[in-house]
């Protein structure tokens, strides 16, 4: 998974055609396929019409080499919608109090430097995947502030910036059936998602226009503190510190999409559980700017009917993990070092319970007393995602055992993964609490 894949013409070429419906695109040269075969005339309006033409032939160049638009997205652009960010979600506007700080995280995203084929694609997000844009946005004014501290100086925030702004533009270039929430990945599209890291860093890569630390932080904005991230499974300080913000950056930034109901409390349940997989310091330094108590009703969310039950039940689940494996002669050396390891993901999951107060013996400390709306929805969001990496672990270790034809799971295995299985799924509406397309804590499954 870590080589690099070639951006996927078609889905890039549908999204360009679709550009074209809704402003001027037109071919700045003559665009040649990659025999020297000319496929469309220079200054030739490029739209739905001229689709299949454009993916029927391998292009000489890359599609937004070859293209231009009237109306190209501009610093001013991204500063008003940075600055719209700030004002419309209270969350954002606490990043900067005041007007000079506010100058100086608008200034880091709206001066990003953006070469002609990249000013393209962002126009691509802004006016077909206004989503896609926006969580770029947010991304970016996440990562500057992350940045802004007094050991940072106002070119590392402008690296951040730089990063969260173009951190996913390889999703352009990808099946958009995948960007809808309800749609069940099968294996060949999972691997393609996972790729968009890669994608995304040969996009940027090629017009040798920014640092080197930029890069690396685009090609790891999904990688874990606990190396069960991708696209290079990188664990600790394998990761360079503009890839942690960028990583504790790109979940800020899908908290808060629209619809999404209670979202920072969500995003102090994710952060919570999740010690393992972000920066602590940093993950602390976000925790510190949420209100989530001041958030008003959950809205839309469904509320657990027992959330206690269901922690109670997972603690119980996570105890019973078949670790003594790790010693049984019977099992492979290589196996047992699985068994091991994956061990040590329940035993993360187990001390995220306990930082948070949802062991057995913690949850016994609240007695029979009824509990209000408020810490119902959060030991709700809480089961969620407990049951979710839950759900991931029993997916990894299915994965990494490796049977092979004719075998079969050790039965104490067998048996653990079952009762997982009807855990979760027992679990209503089992869903991380950051559940998108696009959230870290989805594609991590």
């Amino acid at each position: 998974m870590s080589s690099t894949p070639e951006p996927n013409t078609q889905h890039f070429a549908q999204v360009v055609a679709e550009l074209g419906e809704k402003i001027p695109v037109v071919a700045a040269t003559a665009i040649f396929n990659d025999r020297g075969v000319k496929v469309v005339e220079k200054g030739a309006s490029i739209n739905l019409t001229l689709y299949d033409r454009l993916t029927q032939h391998n292009l000489s160049l890359p599609i937004e080499d070859s293209v231009r638009c009237a109306e190209v997205i501009s610093a001013a652009a991204i500063h008003r919608c940075a600055h719209e960010t700030l004002n419309e979600i209270a969350f954002f506007g606490r990043m900067a109090p005041d007007a000079r700080s506010r100058n100086v995280l608008l200034d880091a995203v709206s001066k990003v430097t953006l070469p002609e084929p990249i000013a393209f694609q962002l126009t691509i997000a802004q006016k077909v995947r206004p989503e896609i844009f926006r969580t770029l946005i947010r991304t970016a004014l996440t990562a500057a502030w992350l940045a802004k501290t007094p050991l940072l100086s106002r070119f590392d925030m402008g690296m951040a910036a730089t990063a969260g702004l173009l951190h996913d533009i390889g999703m352009l270039h990808i099946d958009p059936v995948l960007l809808q929430p309800e749609h069940q990945l099968d294996r060949n599209q999972r691997r393609q998602l996972y790729s968009h890291p890669l994608v995304s860093t040969a996009l940027i890569d090629r017009h040798h226009q920014y640092p080197k630390e930029v890069i690396r932080a685009v090609r790891e904005h999904h990688e874990y503190q606990d190396g069960s991230g991708y696209p290079q499974n990188l664990a600790g300080d394998e990761i360079s510190q503009l890839g942690r913000m960028l990583s504790l950056a790109t979940v800020v930034a899908a908290m808060f999409s629209p619809g999404r109901s209670s979202p920072e409390l969500r995003l102090s349940v994710l952060l919570r559980m999740n010690t393992h997989r972000y920066d602590n310091t940093l993950s602390q330094q976000v925790i510190g700017l949420m209100r989530p108590a001041t958030e008003g009703s959950p809205g839309g969310l469904t509320l657990n009917d027992d959330p206690v039950q269901s922690l109670l039940n997972i603690d119980a689940a996570l105890k019973r993990w078949p670790g003594s494996l790790s010693g049984d002669a019977n099992v492979s050396p290589a196996r047992r070092n699985e068994i091991k390891r994956l061990g040590d993901h329940v035993a993360q999951i187990h001390r995220a319970l306990a930082s948070v107060g949802a062991t057995t013996e913690q949850l016994a400390l609240l007695g029979n007393d009824a509990i209000d709306e408020h810490l119902q929805l959060e030991m709700s969001l809480l089961a969620r995602e407990a049951a979710w990496q839950l759900r991931t672990l029993a997916r990894q270790t299915r994965r990494r055992f490796k049977i092979g034809p004719g075998e079969d799971f050790p039965s104490a295995l067998q048996d653990w993964l079952n009762a997982v299985d009807t855990l979760v799924t027992d679990i209503a509406r089992v869903e991380p609490t950051g559940a998108s397309m696009t959230s870290p804590t989805h594609l991590a499954s």
